[in-house]
């Protein structure tokens, strides 16, 4: 048996206990989007129910095997037919409460951005509330160091006793600089310190993004905005004194939750994104000396829980 001191498991799967709504519009495309989140049956994982313009219905699983791509958001399917784009938000509030299966109806192409953070998703979960099922809920346990680079930038994972994030960003803009942000991943923490964490972005940037047709649904009511003398532009300020590496972690989370199941492990990244965590995702996946798949054991007195390896799948493939 593995144990895992200190760290909060709960050893069965979950779901929602009742189905939610939520309506908002695409941070791209500008456009309205309704989404309804649905209890699913166990070993179901995360699924979007998306429909084409023929209206039929196509599931796309958020796996990473599904990311097609991950240029300013993370985008599964097809971009050039079906897909579902900017899931990185909602897949981060799944992971952080620890929600395993949902059958996630969209009736556009992308996600919508909400306030920029994962709150609005946060409180739609829990006034729909969380069921235990009664399956082994299963993780990938990092064995090994795998790190991979890119230029200036890194990712890696690493053995751990508990799910862990160390995020460091460094921009070339007084605004935000060299950020450090280090948490130890559960609910409450999650809640706490990442879920209303924005995205944010630079006024200089925009024409350009526009002229691109992306971005033409943000505003200072879902995003961060730095002008060009380098001073954030949003009159209610900043969240967190380092809220932008808490949203590159936010981030990290949900692009990670694309693995099928939770890890157990550190993931740490400098000067990441959505290409850099996919990317290191892959590489840890396509490693099988880097990681098995535990369960949920007995608990002894005075012990934390103890982790049993299993020669068995979690309930999404993680074949790259």
């Amino acid at each position: 048996m593995l144990g895992t001191k200190g760290l909060n498991l709960n050893g069965y799967q979950t779901t929602l206990r009742t189905h939610a709504v939520m309506n908002g519009v695409g941070v791209h495309s500008g456009k309205p989007v309704t989404m309804r989140f649905n209890p699913a049956d166990a070993d179901t994982g995360v699924v979007f129910k998306v429909v084409d313009a023929e209206g039929r219905s196509h599931l796309v699983p958020a796996l990473s095997s599904e990311v097609g791509a991950t240029a300013l958001c993370t985008l599964l399917g097809d971009a050039s037919g079906v897909h579902v784009g900017t899931v990185e938000h909602v897949m981060a509030a799944l992971f952080g409460l620890g929600i395993d299966n949902v059958l996630i109806e969209i009736d556009g192409h992308e996600v919508p951005v909400m306030d920029g953070s994962a709150g609005a998703f946060v409180e739609a979960f829990d006034q729909a509330g969380i069921e235990e099922l009664d399956t082994k809920r299963r993780y990938i346990r990092v064995l090994k160091p795998v790190r991979i680079d890119s230029g200036s930038s890194w990712a890696e994972f690493r053995p751990y006793r508990g799910t862990r994030f160390e995020v460091e960003i460094d921009f070339d803009s007084p605004a935000i600089g060299r950020q450090a942000f280090a948490i130890d991943m559960d609910a409450a923490s999650f809640r706490r310190g990442v879920s209303r964490a924005r995205t944010f972005g630079f006024m200089r940037d925009v024409e350009k993004l526009w002229a691109a047709g992306f971005a033409l649904g943000s505003s200072l009511e879902n995003t961060i905005v730095i002008g060009d003398d380098d001073r954030v532009i949003n009159m209610e300020g900043l969240r967190f004194a380092d809220e932008f590496a808490r949203h590159k972690t936010l981030d990290a989370m949900g692009d990670l939750a694309l693995a099928g199941a939770r890890f157990i492990g550190c993931f740490r990244s400098y000067k990441g994104g959505h290409r850099l965590n996919a990317a290191a995702l892959r590489h840890l996946l396509s490693d099988r000396s880097a990681f098995e798949i535990v369960e949920t054991g007995r608990r002894e007195r005075g012990r934390g829980a103890e982790m049993i390896a299993v020669n068995a799948p979690v309930f999404a493939p993680w074949v790259i």
